[in-house]
């Protein structure tokens, strides 16, 4: 009977040995696996940060980028009244009738230029030559080319955007 329970007691501590090294393989196991995990967590971290710097300097150049638009719409504004001014002292049908040639140079000379200006806007050279009806006239010259049509060769300003003395 002695030797049944010296055998019985082998067994309990050879199975407790066993699965306590079954034990010890699973906790290694799990531990492999936390490790990879926090290598994982480490590099999503990283790469966390590395998106919240980014979104700060974007963030950043947006605000400059806003602010710089909201400079220009002031400016804009501050021109579209300016115009809106002209527009109301000037009566443009009158002018029209009593000075056709007057009105036809400023507008064609202006819309040159607009034109001009909305190529180099939208990435165009805008250096295209000027018209030869609205080009300055050469040496010897009196009248032709006078884009602003007032027959004044001295100040052939076509662009609309010099003040007049009303």
């Amino acid at each position: 009977m002695f030797a049944s329970i010296k055998i019985a007691a082998v067994i309990v501590i050879l199975s407790t040995a066993g699965v306590g090294y079954l034990y010890v393989q699973k906790l290694q196991a799990d531990l492999q696996t936390a490790r990879e995990n926090v290598v994982r967590m480490e590099a999503a971290v990283a790469t966390a940060e590395q998106s919240i710097t980014l979104l700060k300097e974007e963030s950043a150049k947006f605000a400059e980028l806003n602010k710089q638009l909201s400079s220009d719409l002031q400016r804009a504004e501050a021109y579209g009244d300016d115009l809106r001014g002209k527009l109301q002292r000037h009566n443009l049908t009158a002018l029209a009738l009593s000075k056709p040639g007057l009105l036809e140079g400023k507008m064609n000379g202006a819309t040159a230029k607009l034109w001009r200006e909305l190529e180099q806007d939208t990435g165009g050279a805008g250096d295209d030559p000027t018209p030869s009806w609205l080009q300055r006239p050469t040496a010897g010259e009196t009248g032709a080319g006078d884009s602003s049509g007032d027959g004044n060769t001295k100040d052939n300003d076509s662009d609309g955007s010099t003040p007049e003395a009303n």
